[in-house]
């Protein structure tokens, strides 16, 4: 299995589709997931990815101060920080207000708005994840264009959506389910079209994931967090000296791999911690350290706190 296809498969996505929107121009609106489209979608995620997919028409999108970003039929838009955005027909529209009520029968939001002119039609949804932080996506820009149209899967995958779309549409059994799930793989879609079209000699996290022996070194980390690595260890797995794994490693994603390791099993003790109820010697044990007193120390280093506190004030915030 390719790196990629590992990481993702470690970092267990869930997805979900609340809106089913026709807008006719003109129009403008303000856009961000919320817990309550979360929820309606659903899904609990500790991080989201907002989401629009066009069906049909066009449209603009704005985020903050940035240029719009002018979206056709088969464009799908992810948005990895979720951060407030406007959608229009055109620019210099205020955007307007809109009391949202989920359809009685499917559950699901539906708007039919705007001015009467040409429509685009929209689904809208988000793609999650239970890590708050996950280097896959903080690597990501905060927003993200894949023109379904241009990829060699293109006539699947949108005559797939527009299928299953019609189904959501007229509230068909199953519809919403065959949504989520062709939302994960216009998601992965989007993270193969992004990875591609990275420059050559660009450096970073996903430059690493694109190269083939940092790539396998990342998914082997991913994978088995808790075995006890070392760098000699690591470099054999790859079948590269310590000094040329190392060198590799640094020059790509920008730490060694024994620090970039130390890290990543901070941010996922942190998740553990608020999200389940084992001990933390058991957490401990299950991110790679064998000593709780060792663990304790270099969660305290990373975020200031002991994993007691750090677990309190996590249960005091829900």
């Amino acid at each position: 299995m390719d790196a990629l296809s590992d990481l993702l498969r470690v970092v267990r996505l869930s997805s979900g589709v609340f809106l089913d929107a026709e807008f006719s121009a003109p129009w403008c609106l303000n856009s961000q997931v919320t817990p309550e489209e979360c929820r309606l979608a659903r899904v609990a995620p500790a991080r989201v990815v907002g989401f629009h997919y066009v069906l049909s028409g066009s449209m603009l999108l704005q985020r903050g101060s940035d240029a719009p970003v002018e979206l056709r039929d088969g464009h799908i838009v992810l948005l990895p920080r979720n951060d407030l955005h406007v959608l229009a027909s055109a620019t210099g529209l205020q955007p307007g207000e809109l009391q949202l009520q989920p359809d009685p029968d499917s559950g699901i939001m539906r708007i039919r708005y705007g001015g009467g002119g040409a429509t685009t039609h929209i689904v809208c949804g988000l793609v999650g994840t239970d890590a708050e932080h996950h280097p896959l996506i903080d690597a990501l820009p905060p927003v993200l264009t894949l023109d379904v149209n241009a990829r060699p899967s293109a006539e699947w995958v949108a005559s797939s959506f527009r299928y299953a779309a019609r189904e959501f549409a007229e509230a068909r059994p199953g519809a919403a389910v065959m949504l989520s799930r062709l939302s994960e793989l216009l998601f992965v879609e989007a993270m193969r079209s992004y990875i591609e079209s990275l420059p050559a000699d660009r450096a970073g996290w996903l430059a690493g994931l694109r190269d083939p022996v940092v790539g396998r070194a990342l998914a082997l980390l991913h994978e088995r967090i808790g075995e006890p690595w070392t760098a000699d260890q690591l470099a054999n797995t790859v079948h590269l000296s310590r000094s040329a794994f190392a060198e590799r490693f640094t020059a790509l994603v920008g730490v060694p791999p024994m620090r970039y390791l130390n890290n990543w099993r901070m941010q996922v003790a942190a998740q553990r911690l608020r999200e389940c109820r084992n001990s933390v010697a058991q957490i401990a044990a299950e991110v790679g350290y064998e000593s709780e007193f060792a663990f304790a120390k270099a969660f305290k280093r990373a975020f200031e706190e002991t994993p007691a506190q750090w677990r309190r004030r996590g249960a005091g915030a829900t």
